[in-house]
């Protein structure tokens, strides 16, 4: 008989709601994630502190490291420092830099991860993917996604609001990437994976159309949601490529070409979302974006993440490079930096006015 379905590599535990974290210890019990008890658990050196000190009595055997940035190099040493501990698992508790980190070092030594998230940054939290500073700016390393995702909503309500915003950027930004992949299916015979476009495309879909704030619990957790399955979309693909297209690209160009000015990955990425709507010609959907953003305070031009019009534009130009091989509306149309700066600028006239 022929197989009727696949596997989808997905989290054994998935807890988002106000509380999760009274039971952190309870998941963490869990024979599938730790049979013998020992836990490793990152933190960053700031809020990570005060974390400690609240779940330490839930985790009396636990180890604590301390990560010092979301670095190649941190990722690094905390696999060097967990070597030999005989852990069942490491719980990445805090933003997406510590949740990144821990992923990576956890793959370097064989441990699966329990990922608590403090904010609601971007899609990294549920992700096969790290993105780490390194010396040539900033790269992306594939990894296991963690075994355990853990969202409590009162802390994410304590967590700046531009953390929690940023996030609605970068599950908007779907919308495009799919437009993108879609786009490449017809002009170079890629493969879609429906499964794994209809999970990115709804989750964009459900943040666009949503009628709540950050500051509504049912809009955190249809956020949170979202940004879960978007990170389960990409395990089902088997690359990012349901979460990542032209607008990503643009993200990419901006921080490889402005390290010291990016602005949030989620911000990049929903401003990039809505140009890369408007390149494709879909007015609509691209003043439906603009809108959205705008209404929960995230960026739509570029001179309010602090970037001139010509910076913009460069980096729209150079943003191919930053995913060789990956088709996009960019790849397609191919503009010079003269056609960007027009369609930028009408960009801006026609949809942001």
């Amino acid at each position: 008989m022929p197989v009727l379905t696949r596997l989808v590599p997905s989290p054994l535990v998935v807890d988002i709601r106000s509380g999760a974290l009274d039971r952190l210890g309870e998941v963490l019990a869990n024979p599938g994630i730790a049979s013998s008890g020992r836990i490793a658990v990152a933190v960053s050196g700031g809020s990570g502190a005060a974390m400690r000190e609240r779940l330490a009595p839930q985790l009396p055997d636990a180890v604590w490291f301390t990560v010092a940035d979301g670095t190649l190099d941190a990722a690094v040493t905390l696999a060097d420092q967990m070597r030999g501990g005989h852990y069942d698992a490491l719980v990445g508790l805090g933003g997406g830099k510590i949740i990144d980190v821990a992923k990576y070092a956890a793959a370097r030594v064989g441990l699966p991860v329990v990922a608590v998230a403090t904010n609601l940054a971007h899609d990294g939290l549920c992700s096969p993917v790290s993105t780490l500073d390194n010396d040539a700016g900033r790269g992306s390393y594939g990894v296991p996604s963690p075994i355990g995702m853990i969202v409590d909503l009162d802390v994410i309500r304590q967590a700046p609001a531009r953390y929690v915003a940023a996030g609605i950027g970068d599950a908007i930004s779907n919308i495009s990437c799919i437009a993108d992949w879609e786009l490449s299916q017809r002009e170079t015979g890629e493969t879609v994976d429906g499964l794994a476009a209809a999970m990115a495309r709804t989750s964009g879909e459900t943040i666009l159309r949503h009628p709540g704030t950050i500051a509504d619990n049912d809009f955190l957790v249809a956020l949170a949601e979202a940004l879960v399955l978007t990170g389960i979309s990409m395990n089902v693909a088997g690359s990012s490529r349901p979460a990542s297209g032209a607008c990503h690209e643009i993200n990419h160009a901006l921080d490889i070409l402005h390290p010291t000015r990016k602005a949030q990955h989620g911000e990049q990425c929903g401003l990039g979302a809505a140009f890369a709507t408007y390149l494709r010609g879909d007015l609509p959907v691209a003043g439906q974006m603009v809108q959205a953003l705008r209404r929960h305070g995230l960026p739509v031009t570029a001179d309010q993440i602090g970037f001139t019009d010509a910076e913009f534009v460069a980096a729209v130009h150079y943003a191919p490079q930053t995913r060789p091989g990956r088709y996009t509306i960019l790849e397609h149309l191919d503009l010079d930096p003269s056609a960007i700066r027009d369609a930028y600028t009408s960009y801006v006239k026609d949809v942001c006015s």
